[in-house]
């Protein structure tokens, strides 16, 4: 674990309740214990178009539900991977560029070169604190994958992350964010690490690059949540782009006969869900 990010704090945080607010794809705002937290920073208009490499294209099909000049002061970012329609070039144009990125240590070079001066790289398992006083929220990297082997090697190293929010000894929040990945064997050692998620950010809409699914479909994202096996879980990353095949009402269909005993809440743009520690998440 590297040396912890230490934050300037007027006072104790709120551990008794936090939100995350849905501004489209992956991008969510996260408010819980006195941090404020940007997930994977995409703003650019519905009509507008994004690279993703190698000649491909996608275009945004939903407005975002804010822009950066809407956010409040941001902690820190985390980021699950350097791609157009995680990280574009309206996020590398406007975001400040002194704020703390955690995320892989491909994506830290390419912040770099876009002028960000406080990437924090973490290999799976590792792990990087932000400090406010006695409050912590430690990020832990995640097993994602993203590429299946049709298309190896053209699309960027991913992580998923948990993020553990505590004062002093006592853990009081467990979240997990899946990243862009598939179904794949080291998901299972997740709850083995990591158990007792409290809420997970679940990336769906079954991306299709060439003609090969490089993200959950919402089928194979309800069958990840029955392996980390979360209290509660948020479907994100759902209809943003023209490459996402499978819609939430597929992640919906497949919750409604799952096994599961998460509790699924379901998020349009714009819209926030409030969690109560004390009452279980």
């Amino acid at each position: 674990m590297s040396a912890p990010l230490t934050l300037s704090a007027t006072e104790p945080g709120d551990f008794t309740a936090g939100s995350v607010y849905f501004i489209g794809n992956a991008t969510t705002l996260i408010r819980y214990g006195g941090f404020t937290i940007l997930t994977d920073p995409t703003f650019l208009h519905a009509g507008d178009h994004v690279h993703l490499g190698h000649g491909m294209y996608a275009r945004r099909e939903v407005e975002p539900a804010c822009q950066i000049d809407d956010l409040p002061p941001l902690d820190f970012i985390v980021l699950s991977h350097h791609h157009g329609d995680h990280f574009d070039d309206v996020a590398a144009e406007q975001l400040n560029k002194d704020v703390p990125i955690i995320t892989t240590e491909h994506a830290v070079g390419l912040l770099s070169e876009q002028g960000f001066t406080q990437g924090h790289a973490l290999d799976t398992w590792q792990s990087h604190t932000v400090a406010k006083g006695e409050d912590e929220v430690r990020v832990t990297a995640m097993p994602a994958k993203h590429d299946p082997d049709p298309v190896a090697g053209m699309l960027p190293p991913t992580m998923g992350s948990v993020l553990d929010f505590s004062r002093g000894e006592n853990r009081s929040f467990r979240l997990y964010i899946s990243g862009d990945t598939l179904l794949h064997d080291r998901l299972y050692d997740i709850p083995q690490r990591y158990p007792d998620i409290d809420l997970a950010l679940v990336h769906a809409g079954g991306t299709t690059l060439l003609g090969t699914v490089v993200t959950m479909t919402g089928e194979q994202a309800v069958r990840a949540v029955e392996i980390v096996d979360p209290r509660t879980a948020v479907p994100i990353h759902y209809n943003d782009y023209s490459v996402f095949q499978s819609g939430l009402d597929d992640i919906k269909q497949a919750a409604a006969s799952s096994s599961t005993a998460a509790e699924f809440h379901y998020l349009d743009h714009g819209e926030t869900y409030h969690f109560h520690p004390s009452d279980g998440g």
